[in-house]
This record gives C-alpha cells, structure tokens and sequence, in this order.
C-alpha cells in the first residue's frame, strides 16, 4: 500500500471521534492526550476521560490526530498503509497534478525516537512513556516489544518534509528459519 495523508470529511461529534479511534486502533496503539493543564505522556490505553481536546493515536501503521474546534472535532490522518473510509486526501484538490502523481506523492522514511531520559533537566516533570518502547532498553525481556519510532511524511516532488508522525517500529522474530513481522 501507498502513504496516505487525509482529513476527516467532517467535523466529528465526541461519541464519533471515540468510535473512530476504536476503529483504528490495531494491536499495539499507544495515546498522547493533550489538556491545557496537562499531558498524558504517551499511554498504552485510553483514559476515562478521554476525548482531550487534542491528541493522536498512533501504531506501526497509522497516527491519528484530532483537535477540538468549538464542540466538534477535526481530524487528520498519517497512514502507511494507504486510505481509509471517510477521509479525503489532502492532495486530491491540487489540479497541477496528473491523477498518477497524486497516487505517488508521499514517500515515507522511517527511524528511531529517542524519548528524553528521566532525569533531564529541561522539562520541568519527567516524560512519561513505556519503557518498553524507549530503543535505548536493551534488556533481555524488553527485546520483543515495539519500539518509539518517526516515520517521516515527504512530498516527493519537492522533497520537503511535511509531516513527522509517531510510530512504533515492530521487532523483526525468527521463526523455523525464517524472518517474520510480530
């Protein structure tokens, strides 16, 4: 499947927001929910005062970012997986474009995220994050598990970065000999 960049095609209610994050939300996903008086650091599962007024879902596939506009929500997606349903792309309108141009625009690179250690002193509190997904944990039991990565959204026409999502790079197991995704 091709990149994908696309807006929701409308304005979503909270219920419908709640109900699109579930939708795409695959095995492992992981939040970062924004409020004005503070953030969740990146968490594993949904809090029960879930929708913030800005946040993303994110996976080895996809990142989904909603942001509050008065009562309803806007919502943008960074898939490497190609489209989805209700989304519209935010490259279809451009008419310099022949359609082939438009299938091919994106580009993807993908590469490790380093989250901040504990003890840095720019940040007034410490980040809060799985230690299981810091690349930096090299510990036996944490070798299996998804690890914070970047994936890089880039107009291949020009070159130029756009977008820089958060994903989870998943590890690579051996199996009767052969290499396989988890």
């Amino acid at each position: 499947m091709s990149p994908f960049v696309g807006v929701y095609e409308q304005l979503l209610t909270e219920t419908e927001l709640s109900e699109l994050v579930q939708q795409l939300a695959t095995a492992p996903s992981y939040y970062f929910l924004r409020w004005s008086h503070q953030v969740s650091g990146i968490v594993e599962k949904l809090p029960d005062d879930f929708p913030s007024p800005e946040g993303q879902m994110f996976n080895c596939d996809r990142e989904l970012r909603w942001k509050r506009q008065y009562d309803r929500y806007s919502v943008l997606l960074l898939s490497n997986t190609g489209d989805v349903p209700g989304f519209k792309s935010i490259i279809k309108d451009r008419d310099d474009l022949r359609e082939s141009e438009k299938e091919s625009y994106w580009k993807t690179e993908q590469r490790p995220a380093y989250g901040y250690s504990t003890n840095e002193t720019r940040f007034p509190r410490s980040r809060i994050y799985p230690k299981s997904l810091d690349v930096r944990n090299n510990q036996p039991s944490q070798k299996n598990q998804p690890k914070l990565a970047q994936r890089y959204f880039i107009a291949q026409p020009t070159a130029t970065v756009h977008f820089v999502a958060l994903t989870v790079d998943m590890p690579i197991i051996e199996s009767k000999g052969r290499r396989g995704n988890l």
